[in-house]
């Protein structure tokens, strides 16, 4: 691209380090209308925990609508969880997958494989022959119940140099939760999810991870006594990182209404919690915010709080969301979510950048209205919020995958 039309756009002096790449990634064909210092340019967001429902459930989601409500959402790299059908825990079984994305994806898909066969806890898959075809392993969706299995994986992962994703929940602990164990579900009689079940794998995680040398991710944290578990390992030296997401940031069992949208798992926690969570990005224990992007049907999440699919949608969101309640209000920098969004994940799960970016209106309101997306998911707990940042041009592999209207 010629310097004088990338000289009209404005790269954050926070990210000054991404401005060779991106500058070599230009196109005057593409961005030529963008020249205006209204915009803002940023390296391609990575987010290493979406579900995409394809293969078994494309009427939740498939990876065609995926990836086109991630590219909305300025990503340009995700990495797509293993409870499909038929689950990735072989190579013939990942193939189906792996068709699908060369077919319909418009950005980078890195499938994750399986830690146990059908994900069920019982037998580890042929990690053997997934290894060079998967990003990683994880049984996500469920906690890997028997320790024995577990530290197997690990020690397996770690002969490999994979790594080892965990949803980590101890099933006996669960007692048919759905929101939270605290106030607003013992106000109103319902069923609670303690963060004990939460941080009690994870210390156990964090024990075998240490023990193997394995290098262990745990996803969607969401309570106090999670960070600061990970904080400790870290301090001793543990091969670990983490990720939570922007609900778990923004919002808390206080914004709790009765309303399928409202339903995730982990579930939204407490107010100390979200404050623990929001220190762990504030002193780098939280590596990585990952939106855990997980689409179900219209009639799957209007059974209310008790009887809908665990949850949400969160691509399309994810940026505008944290740029709106964390830079804005001056909790993080812009280049610490940038960090978070984008270098971070790419550095852990080793995924390249290459010419990949986005362009966004950063001063630009609107209100969040789900009949615009992309996703054939519609359920968010931020309907009909007042968000900033429009995403108007996002490129992957140098070519526009999503464009916006100039308004």
């Amino acid at each position: 691209m010629a310097k004088s039309v990338m000289a009209h756009l404005v790269i954050p002096q926070e990210l000054s380090d991404f401005s060779d790449i991106i500058d070599s990634c230009f196109n005057t064909d593409i961005i030529g209308v963008y020249n205006s210092p209204e915009y803002f340019v940023f390296p391609g967001f990575c987010d290493v925990h979406v579900h995409f429902r394809e293969p078994g459930f494309s009427y939740k989601e498939t990876i065609a609508a995926g990836s086109m409500a991630a590219a909305h959402g300025g990503y340009t790299a995700v990495c797509t969880m293993p409870n499909l059908n038929p689950v990735p825990d072989s190579a013939e079984n990942l193939k189906m997958q792996s068709d699908i994305i060369e077919r319909d994806s418009v950005i980078h898909v890195y499938p994750y494989g399986a830690i146990t066969k059908g994900e069920r806890g019982e037998e580890l898959s042929n990690i053997d022959e997934l290894q060079n075809r998967v990003i990683a392993f994880s049984d996500d969706g469920r906690g890997v119940q028997n320790e024995e299995m577990m530290r197997t994986a690990m020690e397996k992962a770690a002969s490999m140099g994979k790594i080892i994703a965990a949803h980590c929940e101890v099933n006996s602990l669960l007692h048919g939760g759905y929101i939270h164990d605290g106030k607003y579900a013992a106000e109103r009689s319902h069923m609670g999810i303690c963060s004990a079940s939460e941080y009690e794998q994870i210390e156990r995680d964090l024990y075998l991870a240490e023990k193997t040398g394995c290098a262990y991710h745990v996803c969607h944290i969401s309570a106090a006594e999670s960070v600061l578990l990970i904080r400790d390992a870290k301090a001793r030296g543990v091969n670990v990182t983490c990720e939570t997401a922007p609900h778990y940031l923004v919002l808390d069992e206080n914004d709790l209404i009765e309303d399928g949208r409202f339903k995730m798992n982990p579930p939204l926690r407490s107010k100390d919690d979200k404050k623990a969570l929001i220190e762990g990005l504030l002193d780098g224990t939280i590596d990585m915010i990952a939106t855990d992007h997980a689409p179900h049907s219209a009639e799957e999440k209007s059974r209310g709080l008790e009887k809908s699919a665990f949850g949400i949608v969160g691509l399309e969101t994810a940026f505008p969301v944290l740029y709106t309640h964390l830079v804005k209000n001056k909790i993080i920098s812009i280049e610490r979510l940038t960090e978070l969004m984008s270098s971070n994940p790419r550095k852990r799960f080793n995924i390249p950048l290459g010419c990949d970016f986005s362009v966004w209106k950063l001063d630009e309101a609107y209100t969040v209205n789900p009949e615009n997306f992309l996703s054939k998911g519609r359920s968010t707990p931020f309907e009909g919020n007042k968000l900033y940042g429009k995403c108007y041009l996002t490129v992957c592999g140098g070519k526009a995958v999503y464009r916006s209207e100039i308004n």
